[in-house]
């Protein structure tokens, strides 16, 4: 393939990345070499802190506290899993209960209508029916990037590498009362290792000087290798720090199709090269036992290039047809934060946290053709983000006769600027490059809430609000799709998010709760602007329409739970039902003129999700000189839009997950059987999916799939871990993957899950 100068093959690569990690992997063997002496061996995982959750307050708490939280929620505990955690989003969340997250293979990324992808919940993670931009995403406080999509591009919110978290906490459920607009579908935050956490002797006392972590992997469905060294140290009884780095290489995900031919009939994957590069700094210090600071910079880049074979025609004939085609992707994410606790003790607060935290993010993917006309066709999307983020949150326990209130009040305010830019070679009419989908924007939020944690007796009731103002303005119309016929338009507007919920503990092992939790999210520059127009063979104009009439996303949210903590059984049962207002649908069918066909953001005037979830987990005890637990969850949802009374199709089908966990003091054997219900066509509306497309959507079958692995622990500091994925290698689809394949497709292959396949890590602590 011929390549234009201006749009290089390979995007510059971090000239920083590469060294540190060398660096933190050079210091980890030393300092491995250096503390080989016996009696220091470190337990095979980290102590515990303590597992803590994203609080109802907005902070951590202890593990206790998790079962006085009137709502949903999860704590995923990577340490815990001893060097087990999935390499990718999907995997780590892949057992809760109503939650999924779309992975789906590179095909016809290059010119061809995105359609089939830019829907709602379709990109990123999905709770509970829900999904993209509804759930709001952060790392250690911090707002993650937005998804964009557009035409021919697609850019997602992963900015992560999974081996610097520690902890994955989510919440089911609307959280706008103290998270704002984002967090109306639930929120998912990611908590990276702290320099205590490498510095703790067997004890479980801070004495260490240095300590850390070297871990290293590889995973058959994609050849994927990776590397990562963690060194943390003390410079003085105040100050500590961390260094992480890790790099992971890759090639395309597997599937079971078995049509290799190079071109659209292929089922089997598009060669792939993926390299993803994460690098962690912090410094923390603590003056006295009265407040304490951290400051953290944090870069991560992921760099994909494919070879896109499944593009080329079968017979090129038509000047359109495609001979050759590739894309290749960069996405930066760098976050400097200041994150400060005090410990006051004055009439106002107990404690104050702040945090103050600048991001940028860009992304670009540059895709080029080889027609048989003989055109080189290049399309170069980017989309980029600078965030600014600050907040303070207060605390103060007050005691009145047998009440005890806990007060937590606080601001937010959040600014970002967002640009976007599509340029390329050989234009379709009336494209006349370069232009931006929508003009430059900057989009605000401020917002002030409160909230009283009650307690008397066996209850707990808690109150919230709060209160947003927010803006989506228009910057500069620059470039804005000229000649646009029409300019760009801000928004703005306020609304108010309230909670109540309530908690009552009917006997010492259970518990019985209930919330009600208002939610809303404004409309994103890229739904009010949005503004496209091209020409597609054979004489068929698209018109992607800017919509300034959008209305905000309201919702209304009720849940029920029961919790059991006994002795050897822990167990969870909740229902929830979810009613929406103006729920924003992207690139909507709206209408057809002629040879023209029209899309458009539009609003859903109502809709309901409702459902119910189980999860829990049962202790054996000792069996056979080891432990031995069972896990459980189970999670199924419906949707309805309430006008149409048609079926939401972002929804997917229900999900039962079961593992066994067994345990010695050398040996641990892990086996998940996951059962994935089919997807009725009862619930899908083909015709919202399909519109673009002749035919119905695809129906995912239900299957079942079994993980099995075995971890072996030489010594207190080292784990080998040995699996297979999809031991029975079974041939199954996911729905989140398959959303706009039509049924009668015959390459619906193309979309299998991996089969049967090996994965191999290790993990050093020192």
């Amino acid at each position: 393939m011929r390549c234009d100068p201006r749009f290089p093959h390979h995007f510059p690569a971090s000239i920083w990345a590469r060294p540190v990690l060398g660096a933190c992997v050079a210091l980890a063997c030393a300092s491995m070499a250096t503390a080989q002496v016996p009696g220091t061996d470190r337990p095979a995982a980290a102590p515990s802190l303590g597992e803590v959750v994203v609080r109802q307050v907005r902070d951590e708490g202890d593990y206790a506290t998790r079962d006085v939280l009137p709502l949903s929620h999860d704590v995923i505990d990577t340490d815990a899993k001893g060097g087990e955690q999935g390499r990718t989003l999907g995997e780590a969340l892949q057992d809760l209960p109503n939650v999924s997250v779309r992975d789906a293979p590179a095909r016809l990324a290059v010119g061809a209508a995105s359609s089939s992808f830019a829907r709602d919940g379709n990109t990123g993670i999905n709770i509970r029916g829900l999904g993209g931009n509804r759930v709001l995403m952060t790392v250690d406080g911090v707002r993650l990037p937005r998804s964009y999509v557009s035409r021919s591009a697609i850019f997602d919110r992963e900015y992560l590498s999974l081996e610097q978290f520690k902890r994955i906490e989510v919440i089911r459920g609307p959280a706008s009362a103290l998270y704002g607009s984002d967090g109306m579908a639930g929120v998912v935050n990611f908590v990276t290792y702290d320099p205590l956490d490498f510095l703790l002797d067997e004890s479980g006392k801070p004495t260490k000087a240095v300590g850390g972590r070297v871990a290293t992997g590889w995973s058959e469905d994609d050849n994927g290798y990776s590397l990562a060294g963690t060194v943390a140290g003390r410079a003085s009884d105040s100050v500590q720090w961390l260094l992480s780095a890790n790099r992971r290489t890759s090639h395309e995900l597997q599937t079971m199709g078995r049509n290799d031919q190079p071109n659209a009939n292929r089922t089997t994957a598009n060669p792939q090269h993926d390299g993803d590069t994460a690098v962690l700094g912090k410094l923390v210090v603590q003056p006295n036992s009265a407040q304490r600071h951290v400051l953290t910079l944090e870069r991560t880049e992921r760099n994909s290039t494919v070879d896109l074979l499944s593009s080329r025609a079968v017979q090129p004939s038509k000047p359109g047809d495609v001979l050759n085609e590739d894309s290749r992707y960069q996405g930066t994410r760098d976050r400097l934060s200041w994150d400060a606790r005090y410990e006051l003790g004055t009439a106002w607060a107990d404690q104050l946290r702040t945090i103050v935290g600048v991001q940028r993010t860009d992304s670009r993917r540059v895709g080029e053709s080889d027609l048989f006309s003989g055109t080189h066709r290049v399309r170069d999307n980017f989309y980029g983000e600078r965030a600014w983020q600050a907040g303070a949150r207060a605390e103060k326990l007050l005691r009145h006769g047998d009440w005890t209130h806990r007060l937590t009040y606080g601001a937010d305010y959040v600014r970002s600027n967002i640009r976007n830019l599509y340029d390329g070679v050989a234009p379709l009419p009336p494209e006349t490059f370069p232009f931006k989908r929508f003009p430059d924007t900057r989009e605000t939020s401020a917002a002030l809430y409160l909230q009283d944690e009650s307690v008397v007796g066996d209850w707990s009731l808690t109150p919230g609000l709060r209160l947003d103002r927010f803006a989506v303005d228009v910057t500069s119309q620059e470039g804005y799709f000229p000649p646009s016929k029409v300019p760009g338009k801000s928004l703005s507007g306020s609304a108010a998010s309230p909670k109540l919920g309530v908690l009552y503990r009917a006997t010492p092992a259970w518990s019985v709760y209930g919330q009600y939790a208002a939610g809303f999210r404004p409309p994103e520059a890229g739904q009010l602007n949005d503004q496209f127009e091209y020409l597609a063979p054979p004489n068929t104009r698209v018109v992607i329409q800017p919509n300034p009439n959008l209305k905000p996303e309201k919702s209304r949210g009720f849940e029920v739970g029961v919790r059991g903590r006994m002795e050897n059984l822990s167990l969870d049962v909740a229902a929830f039902t979810n009613r929406y207002s103006n729920l924003i649908v992207d690139a909507e069918f709206v209408r057809e003129v002629g040879n023209e066909r029209q899309f458009q953001s539009v609003n859903i005037p109502r809709a309901r999700i409702h459902g119910f979830e189980v999860k829990g987990r049962y202790d054996w005890g000792r069996v056979a000189g080891g432990r031995l637990l069972n896990t459980f969850a189970f999670g199924m949802a419906r949707g309805t839009n309430s006008d149409s009374g048609k079926p939401i199709n972002s929804i997917a089908p229900a999900l039962l997950a079961l593992g066994l966990r067994y345990d010695t003091a050398q040996w641990g054997f892990s086996a998940d059987l996951r059962h994935h219900a089919a997807k009725k066509a009862r619930d899908i509306d083909s015709e919202a999916i399909m519109a673009a497309r002749a035919g119905t959507q695809f129906a995912t079958p239900a299957a079942t799939t079994l993980d099995v692995g075995v971890q072996w622990r030489p010594r207190k500091d080292v784990r080998l871990n040995v699996g297979v994925r999809n031991l029975t290698d079974r041939k199954y689809w996911l729905w989140p993957s398959v959303y706009g394949v039509a049924g009668s497709s015959p390459v619906r292959d193309a979309y299998t899950q991996p089969g049967r396949s090996a994965y191999v890590s290790l993990v050093m602590d020192f």
